[in-house]
């Protein structure tokens, strides 16, 4: 019996949301074919400020060897990633907003801050590597 790639893809973007601890009405999963690669862009949605960010980005041959890839990012990042948290207001918004994100380094956090959006669009306060617990 073959498996159904559909409910592969289904169960590993499950297995993913539950490593992050989020479900998934806060998960996107975008894919981008790229020179023979799939690349997978796993975004969170924050309806407490309306806005999304990058998790994480994997690449493989097809959608389900880059989901592969997230779930072996997810089960091992915290010990391979700092944690930081970023001050932040939205143009036109006067309320600070704070987002937590988990990165190499702080260039890699504002990127996942920025991604798919005008720079312009948010004015960052401040940025801060959280202690290691």
């Amino acid at each position: 019996m073959t498996k159904d790639r559909n409910l592969e893809i289904a169960r590993l973007q499950k297995e993913i949301g539950g490593y992050i601890g989020m479900g998934q009405d806060s998960l996107m999963f975008n894919f981008e074919e790229r020179d023979k690669l799939t690349k997978l862009f796993l975004i969170t949605l924050n309806p407490k400020h309306n806005q999304s960010f990058l998790f994480q980005s994997t690449e493989g041959v097809d959608k389900l060897d880059a989901l592969a890839a997230m779930l072996d990012y997810v089960r091992t990042y915290k010990e391979r990633t700092s944690s930081y948290t970023i001050q932040w207001s939205a143009r036109g918004d006067n309320g600070l907003q704070t987002s937590y994100f988990r990165a190499k380094n702080i260039m890699e956090a504002l990127d996942k801050l920025f991604y798919d959006r005008d720079p312009n669009s948010i004015t960052v306060f401040s940025v801060m590597l959280n202690p290691m617990t």
